[in-house]
């Protein structure tokens, strides 16, 4: 576009004031906020400039406050959707990190609405009638699951590394193996959540091998703890040596050394019968001798958000009394939740129907194809622009939890004809409610083992409106 006609269109854009007093928008100042609606203005004029400065398509109806009233209304409610909202996880991945790891079981979504519309016994005693700990409310579920001596729990793992390390270390030196210093996920290091905890570490070993003389040969008089890192987010493989926990157990108890296992994802059932092996349980962690025992509440135990802490009494009751534990303490909407769900492994069965984590890794592929079917007919019924296609694929578990391992799975693999596939994409990813996907081979991958049952209509609608903002 040449200048000049730049300059013309873009000396056509209406004032603002203009379209605060037109007609055309006296519906949406009666409906919305008048500082919302102003604010929706201003972006519905700024989208128009950017489009003339892109040298798109413009047309003389662009300019009309009735045409600009339809942008308007799109901004504002824009601007009045919660930024945080539901989307639809066709990825696969399971345990996603960025799209909030582990969703809840309806139970304890239920316990949160309950205990967030009133008043609850969070830290009183209804038998005494006096102060109690917040943390009863789980405690003895935990031991009863795992087996330990005693339990507590922080708002997340890293909290509760970041706790025991500070109460066992602080000033001290804690022994762990190069190959199991982890990054966690945003960038945050086992080395930096110890650094900040006022332990020091020394590490022993190489990155592939590490032998139990290294451990011996490290301890001295500043050595608070020993400390083993599940890598539940990679694997190394080939000429690798590791000291299992069962042995480091053994060289902790020669010194007198407490040993501290974090695991990370937090696994209470064993997985081995869907194909999944290798990922220790906590039951199992401390039946090896751990003294302190560490997990996610919201990995593979497929809980809300919290960092578990159990082990022997005298060490869990010396990490309860840090001052330091105020400020990682869990909320009541938290534990309401993460009570809930641990109720559920009560009855191993009912954990793995009623626990949505388990549920979507335990899913047999006929159930699999069957839904990836329905979900093509649902598609193809209301629009005929798509090539659609049921595709075998593998599906993961995610949240740092098997990271070798791939769940097979069905797809839909779905290609726009003579399209743009990152269009549709964004398309899916931009709609409402949105839907995260995947690209592969040049299309949009629809995995089913994460799309619930009931969410079939809503994603074949939302591809009918891809496809259509497409054309546009």
């Amino acid at each position: 576009m040449a200048s000049e006609e730049l300059a013309r269109w873009l000396k056509r854009i209406p004032k603002v004031d203009e379209l605060i007093a037109s007609e055309e928008l006296a519906p949406l100042f009666a409906s919305y906020p008048r500082r919302v609606v102003i604010e929706g203005i201003r972006r519905g004029l700024e989208r128009l400039r950017s489009l003339i400065k892109e040298g798109r398509r413009v047309e003389e109806a662009f300019f009309a406050p009735s045409f600009l009233s339809q942008w308007v209304e799109e901004e504002v409610r824009r601007i009045l959707s919660p930024s945080l909202r539901k989307v639809i996880n066709a990825t696969g991945v399971v345990i996603h990190t960025n799209l909030g790891r582990a969703p809840l079981p309806e139970e304890a979504i239920g316990r949160i609405v309950e205990v967030a519309r009133g008043y609850s016994n969070l830290e009183y005693d209804l038998e005494e009638g006096r102060r109690g700990l917040r943390y009863v409310h789980v405690e003895e579920l935990l031991l009863e699951l795992t087996g330990a001596e005693a339990a507590m729990v922080v708002n997340n793992n890293a909290g509760a590394v970041l706790l025991v390390l500070n109460t066992l270390a602080e000033g001290r030196e804690v022994i762990v193996s190069r190959g199991e210093l982890v990054e966690i996920g945003g960038a945050f290091r086992i080395p930096d959540v110890m650094a900040r905890s006022g332990a020091r570490l020394r590490e022993v070993g190489t990155t592939n091998r590490t032998h139990p003389r290294d451990y011996e040969e490290a301890i001295g008089e500043e050595t608070a703890l020993l400390l083993k890192v599940h890598t539940s987010n990679y694997r190394i493989v080939g000429f690798t040596s590791d000291v299992p926990l069962k042995e480091l157990v053994e060289i902790g108890r020669r010194h007198g050394i407490p040993v501290m296992h974090d695991l990370g994802s937090g696994l209470l059932v064993d997985l081995s019968p869907h194909g999944l092996r290798g990922e220790p349980t906590a039951a199992e962690s401390l039946t090896q001798g751990a003294d302190v025992v560490t997990f996610s509440g919201d990995k593979l135990l497929g809980g809300p958000q919290a960092g578990i802490v159990l082990g022997r009494k005298e060490i869990v009751e010396r990490v309860r009394r840090n001052p330091l534990n105020r400020a990682l303490r869990i909320d009541k909407l938290t534990l309401a939740a993460l009570e809930a769900t641990l109720r559920l492994y009560l009855d191993e069965g009912k954990a793995m129907e009623e626990i949505p984590v388990l549920r979507m890794i335990s899913l047999p592929l006929p159930l699999l194809r069957r839904k990836a079917l329905r979900l093509k007919r649902l598609i193809l019924r209301s629009n005929r622009d798509l090539e659609v296609e049921v595709v075998r694929d593998n599906s993961r578990v995610g949240g740092g939890a098997f990271p070798v391992h791939e769940l097979p799975t069905w797809a839909v693999a779905v290609r726009v004809k003579g399209g743009d596939v990152e269009g549709l994409e964004e398309g899916l990813r931009k709609g409402e409610p949105p839907v995260v996907a995947r690209i592969a081979e040049d299309r949009v991958l629809l995995d089913l083992r994460t799309i619930a049952e009931e969410e079939l209509p809503i994603v074949a609608q939302a591809l009918r409106k891809a496809v259509q903002n497409l054309k546009v």
